[in-house]
């Protein structure tokens, strides 16, 4: 027994208490709260999809476009966004990293689990009133076209913050034991006292601050299991309110700026298209017809992975809703003709990484928003390095499956493969009629996704005729979460981006990277080991937050393209995603194939080294990112 152990007592993780009647009311009162705060956030979702679709036909089919969509959709985004972040919370769903956590026993992992929540809803205390401060403050500002308040936008965040620490509360009331709920509210309160006592040495040490709160602060919460959202939080709180005399409401109006960046809009929407085509068959048909072209050569089925991964990516734009949607229609029938669960899910996690940059990808997408490069150009740009990420996994795959035994496999006759293909092509038309819809300016990139959901409807419902209303509403409050808890992490990110741009460490690292030896080719290898590392410990999306904005300009400055550099550093940080031991993706990965981890830790070796070499490819040749701009 360890340390930390004998503090806590011997006892196993803690239970859900038998609670006395005004704790169980409490409990019955947060779960319709619950129920309706995930309600509201589903209808959210419904409406902009319909206000923005309404955009779009106006536009360009009745030729009189409606002047106030763009305010109404960025109106109910912000409500949309922190509603959603509330969902994630409730269901303890916000991203964060638990490789570390894990490796602990299991009173250690029960104890970090409440450190967690304490130490959320220390945030969440800390900004509450200043975000009320805010949204008084933006009641002086008016919208142009409907004459609104902008408080009735800029409330969504002071509502989301208070309901997020009223779930933080009921969760803490729902561990049974008080003792390890004391200790952890001890220990975090301790800390902030131990913070908040040694503010004049803080405001001594100048720029050492930064090590101190963003490196020292985020990697002691990330790999405690605190939401990197909260870690990122908890980071920029301290440093503006401990080394600087900035009020902190501007750490609230940089999350203002974060997460309703109406761009991001298409994050939620794109989302549910994934879980929308899954649902109505369109990804089943795609994947049965690759089986019928490929299902007979060696390694053939591991070949329809690759495209299918490829292909779906190009639809949905949620890796989690690619992988769901692909393997439990090829994974049986692979470990029917021998694959080893292992190699599945290894080449599962190497597809998830080459799909990347593959449009309509969320990580585009949020480039774009934080770097002011074109998503159309982001879109174009994508295609090519994914394709040659999969011509050097299909190298590795015809490698490991060249002595494959076949003979018990049937080869698909002409007749079958046509039929395939005629029940998969309204599917696989799909991605074309968004980058279509995208290229000719019929819609933006934050429209084309309702295009897309209107698509695939009428498909599901006249086509395939598969079309499960009942799995509607856990559909849009599943949407609702994964955007909430994306979306107030680019809002965290934003502030401490910010935070590290006024305090010059822009300029700093700028000097840096430009004066790196090898110049372009020093540049990128140093961008891609950088990359690699942040997206295995902070995930793609917030790396991409925290240092787009920085590292962009200076690619500009030492010649390098911005839509090249945005494919190499979008595939280094999926490489670092998918890999384990600490790529949350690969996890995701295993869960979604049933498989134990372990067993694909030697497996994903050689894909890995597969997706390497196409990234090395992608970086020294340009012209595979930008032959096609035009």
């Amino acid at each position: 027994m360890n340390t930390v152990d004998k503090i806590l007592g011997a006892a196993g993780p803690p239970q859900v208490s038998k609670a006395s009647p005004p704790v169980e009311t409490l409990r019955k009162a947060g779960k319709v709260l619950g129920w309706a705060v995930e309600r509201i956030a589903a209808l959210l979702i419904v409406i902009e999809i319909c206000v923005l679709f309404s955009g779009v036909i106006a536009r360009y089919v009745l030729h009189r476009p409606l002047i106030w969509t763009d305010e109404v959709t960025s109106i109910l985004f912000l409500w949309l966004a922190s509603l959603g972040a509330v969902v994630a919370f409730r269901r303890g769903e916000h991203m964060r990293m638990t490789a570390v956590v894990g490796m602990a026993s299991p009173r250690v992992r029960a104890f970090l689990e409440v450190v967690a929540i304490v130490a959320a809803l220390t945030f969440l205390l800390f900004v509450v009133e200043p975000s009320f401060e805010y949204a008084a403050e933006e009641a002086f500002i008016t919208t142009p076209a409907l004459e609104l308040s902008n408080a009735w936008r800029a409330s969504a965040l002071p509502t989301g913050l208070a309901l997020m620490a009223v779930f933080a509360v009921l969760r803490l009331i729902d561990v049974a034991d008080w003792r390890l709920v004391g200790t952890a509210v001890l220990l975090v309160a301790g800390l902030a006292l131990g913070f908040f006592l040694m503010a004049p040495w803080f405001q001594t040490i100048g720029n050492l601050n930064l090590l101190v709160f963003f490196v020292g602060v985020t990697a002691v919460t990330v790999f405690a299991g605190v939401p990197i959202a909260f870690a990122f939080g908890l980071a920029t709180y301290g440093f503006l309110a401990l080394t600087t005399s900035l009020p902190v409401i501007v750490l609230i109006g940089r999350m203002d700026e974060g997460m309703s960046h109406l761009i991001l809009l298409s994050v939620p929407l794109f989302v549910f298209l994934g879980l929308l085509i899954e649902m109505t068959g369109m990804a089943r048909a795609m994947v049965a017809f690759l089986a019928s072209l490929l299902g007979h050569v060696r390694g053939g089925l591991s070949y329809v992975l690759v495209g299918a991964m490829y292909l779906v990516s190009g639809i949905s734009g949620s890796k989690a809703a690619d992988m769901a949607a692909v393997a439990p229609v090829l994974f049986p029938e692979m470990k029917d003709r021998g694959a080893k669960p292992g190699d599945l899910v290894a080449l599962l996690s190497a597809t998830g990484a080459q799909t990347e940059t593959i449009p309509p990808s969320i990580v585009l997408i949020t480039v774009g928003s934080v770097t002011g490069v074109s998503i159309s150009a982001l879109f174009t740009g994508g295609l090519l390095p994914g394709l040659v990420l999969a011509v050097t996994l299909c190298a590795v795959v015809w490698y490991r499956y060249r002595n494959e035994d076949l003979s018990h496999v049937r080869r698909a006759t002409r007749s079958e493969i046509l039929r395939s293909l005629a029940v998969a092509l309204p599917a696989i038309a799909l991605p074309f009629v968004i980058r279509a819809a995208v290229v000719e300016g019929v819609a933006t990139a934050t429209e084309v996704s309702t295009l897309g959901i209107a698509y695939s409807l009428v498909v599901g419902l006249l086509i395939y005729r598969r079309f499960d209303w009942r799995r509607l509403m856990p559909m849009l409050v599943e949407t609702a979460a994964l955007s909430g808890a994306i979306l107030l992490i680019i809002g965290t990110a934003t502030g401490m981006a910010w935070s590290l741009t006024q305090s010059g460490f822009s300029n700093t690292l700028a000097a840096a990277m430009t004066s790196l030896p090898g110049g372009t080719a020093g540049f990128l290898a140093v961008s891609i080991v950088a990359f690699v590392i942040l997206g295995s410990v902070l995930e793609g999306i917030p790396a991409i937050v925290l240092f787009g904005p920085l590292l962009f300009p200076i690619a500009h400055q030492v010649g390098v393209h911005e839509v090249h550099y945005a494919m190499v550093v979008i595939l280094a940080m999926g490489i670092g995603l998918f890999a384990p031991p600490f790529g949350v993706g690969y996890y995701a990965a295993c869960a979604i194939g049933r498989v134990n981890p372990d067993e694909g830790m030697k497996p994903i070796l050689g894909y890995m080294g597969g997706l390497a070499v196409g990234l090395i490819i992608v970086a020294a040749i340009p012209w595979i990112s930008t032959g096609f701009l035009g």
